[in-house]
């Protein structure tokens, strides 16, 4: 039995954590807050009476979440598949003369595909008495190129349902099924976590490492935190409540027994819980539920961008204030974001009124707005404030958008040199830009760009050099990266590299934002902070 992907999938997050960052998709759950409880247990100094008492809070911690428990346990489910998974059949005699008696044919390092039976386990929770009920889509997904053969629903009494799946969608990472039975099934409720405030009870309910039924309490540790994952729904409920394997697509509980997240992710060094787990809001949700129990598609807005938040180098790099504001790094051709004249370079700090938040990212905004809409935006491109209009297009599937981006495992520059014999220009960069920023760099000629995989036109200084206790090291500039432009101006010689650097350093910038192009991949920014 094999572990589901709500017990072991990462998501592709960019929080950078020292220990490694595990997004388990088998999200914590919350504690319930109950109505009930002690008395204030905070003592108030005499004589601070007056202003201290309008902030003690009203009750303490409930005396038992059991009588909550038993209402809503009846509600919550296990949900288990079993699926049929392509497997390579790997030949230990490949390459012998005993090749064929493992069956591996003619050569070859191996025998063709065969599937394998696998296991999954999760949570999820009903949320009507005909038998609707929600779960993680990452829950009911198949492994790599295998296939759902049935998904089974068992109830807290120990009664298994078959289950039919109504509909699923992969950018909210939520799935609706249906079960059927002779009488009204329990359910619950979804309420509005917009109403929910850090340091509230809640409770969680689900099935972690298939032990059924199991409930765990907590506190709402943030509201709407974004992960750095960068996806169109990247809000989520923080809590505290143990969350661990297979409580992917259980409940979030407030106080009053409303399901006010769906347990989805958490961040751990070793795949449990240390309590830090992830919840999709209730409010974001439940339209999303709704549309796919009604059988209606899914659509989100898409401008065509692929951006990156303003980091500390960044903002530094553009003389910005940080955490306001998201910086593009390429435009999509024919997409709303370049029909509007938004270009690389620009930082977009509001959207169709709304603000852009570490909170509030330009993907939520944008996924969250109808396509066809015209809106506003308000960038910063070079230092001026400009708006433009743009009409939000229709985002694309994520097995599309999963088909646009870019191979990672894309042939990297000549880490070798330019050529044998090739004569190499005489005025490289100078010292300047190597102690400042670590590199050492050339000027393009059609040659080099001929064998650095780019245009013979291209106009840049080449890196030759990096040092590797500089800045420019860490973000992963080498040796063949072409440099196209320093703080948005050109970079056609050594000599105008160093004069961007050199008044940089008069401005007290520092960083410098570089425009890089490497072999068989987009040009991107990157800060290279300044030494």
């Amino acid at each position: 039995m094999t572990a589901c992907a709500a017990d072991t999938v990462k998501r592709n997050c960019h929080v950078r954590y020292a220990y490694g960052v595990t997004t388990a998709l088998l999200l914590a759950g919350s504690a319930l807050t109950l109505t009930t409880g002690f008395p204030a247990g905070a003592q108030v100094a005499q004589n601070d009476s007056a202003q201290m008492q309008s902030v003690v809070p009203r009750g303490g911690a409930p005396a038992s979440f059991a009588d909550l428990t038993q209402q809503l346990q009846p509600a919550v489910v296990n949900i288990s598949t079993r699926q049929r998974v392509k497997v390579q059949n790997s030949n230990p005699f490949a390459g012998t003369p005993f090749s064929d008696l493992f069956g591996g044919g003619q050569g070859g390092g191996g025998g063709q595909p065969q599937t394998r039976e696998a296991q999954s386990l999760g949570s999820g929770f009903i949320v009507s008495a005909d038998g609707y009920l929600v779960t993680n889509n990452h829950v009911i997904t198949a492994e790599g190129q295998g296939e759902i053969e049935s998904i089974t629903v068992t109830m807290t009494d120990g009664t298994d349902y078959p289950a039919k799946l109504v509909g699923r969608d992969a950018a909210s990472d939520l799935a609706v099924l249906k079960i059927t039975g002779t009488k009204p099934f329990p359910f619950v409720k979804f309420g509005d976590s917009r109403h929910a405030r850090v340091g509230d009870w809640i409770i969680a309910i689900g099935n972690p490492f298939g032990l059924g039924g199991t409930v765990t309490s907590g506190i709402i540790s943030a509201v709407y935190r974004n992960t750095g994952s960068g996806s169109a729904y990247d809000r989520y409920l923080q809590t505290d409540a143990s969350i661990n394997r297979g409580n992917s697509g259980g409940p979030m509980f407030d106080m009053a027994g409303n399901v006010i997240g769906i347990n989805n992710a958490i961040f751990s060094p070793t795949g449990g819980s240390v309590g830090i787990g992830f919840a999709i809001p209730a409010e974001i949700a439940a339209p999303i539920v709704e549309k796919l129990r009604n059988g209606q598609a899914i659509e989100r807005g898409y401008l065509g961008v692929r951006i990156q938040q303003l980091s500390d180098d960044l903002a530094a790099s553009l003389g910005l204030a940080k955490n306001r504001g998201e910086f593009i790094q390429s435009v999509e051709p024919n997409q709303g974001a370049a029909k509007a004249g938004l270009q690389p370079g620009d930082v977009v700090v509001r959207v169709d009124g709304k603000d852009v938040t570490p909170d509030q990212t330009l993907s939520f905004i944008v996924a969250n707005t109808e396509p066809g809409k015209r809106i506003p935006i308000d960038l910063i491109r070079n230092g001026q404030r400009l708006t433009v209009q743009a009409v939000v297009g229709k985002r694309p599937s994520e097995e599309e958008l999963a088909q646009q981006t870019f191979d990672p495992d894309a042939q990297q520059g000549d880490d070798s040199g330019f050529g044998g014999g090739q004569a190499k220009p005489s005025k490289p960069a100078g010292p300047v830009v190597q102690q400042a920023l670590g590199i050492a760099a050339i000027p393009i000629t059609p040659q080099i760009a001929r064998q650095l995989g780019a245009s013979e036109d291209t106009k840049g200084v080449v890196i030759t050099a990096v040092d590797d206790s500089a800045d420019a090291a860490a973000k992963g500039l080498q040796r063949g990266d072409i440099v196209l432009s320093a703080n948005y101006k050109p970079v056609a010689t050594a000599a105008d590299l160093e004069a961007i650097v050199r008044q940089a350093k008069s401005e007290n910038r520092e960083a410098v934002l570089l425009r890089i192009q490497r072999r068989g991949q987009p040009a991107v920014y990157l800060p290279i902070r300044i030494r």
